[in-house]
């Protein structure tokens, strides 16, 4: 499998997993037991399987890890399915955006932690998924080259 049918199949997998236990979970449940339509032999176990992984990430201490370990089981399932039927690529493809532009969802959807330190008279700049801008320090580095200058 090429490696775009690759990247696609871990976005649905992420999409998968991110919406479980959200309140985009019963769309994305839908959308995804939609994909395997054809295969009606694997479409209940594939229900099943949805309903448990959804009721693991319910009930754990830590949702987030849980996804974490759900996530290479549909990155499997998913890119199986993409090589028996190609033609579920665009499908796929609308799930995978639809969960990321969705609030909540995609990585907007997580909570993410980040520590940062600085000792002595160190600075810290730090950012999470935007732009950073630090105006207050370069000026008053500016200002002590003019002064010694």
């Amino acid at each position: 499998m090429n490696d775009e049918l690759t990247v696609l199949a871990e976005a649905g997998a992420a999409a998968v997993v991110t919406a479980m236990a959200t309140d985009l979970w019963q769309e994305t449940r839908g959308a995804v037991v939609a994909l395997f339509r054809p295969d009606r032999r694997r479409r209940a176990a594939l229900e099943s399987q949805l309903d448990g992984n959804a009721t693991l990430v319910r009930q754990a201490s830590d949702p987030d890890a849980a996804r974490q370990a759900l996530f290479s089981y549909w990155t499997l399932e998913l890119t199986a399915l993409l090589r028996r039927d190609p033609a579920v690529r665009a499908a796929l493809e609308r799930l995978a955006a639809a969960v990321e532009d969705a609030p909540g969802g995609g990585t907007r959807g997580r909570v993410l932690r980040q520590t940062n330190t600085a000792h002595g008279s160190g600075t810290v700049f730090a950012v999470q998924q935007g732009d950073q801008h630090a105006y207050g320090a370069k000026a008053e580095w500016e200002r002590g080259v003019e002064s010694q200058g």
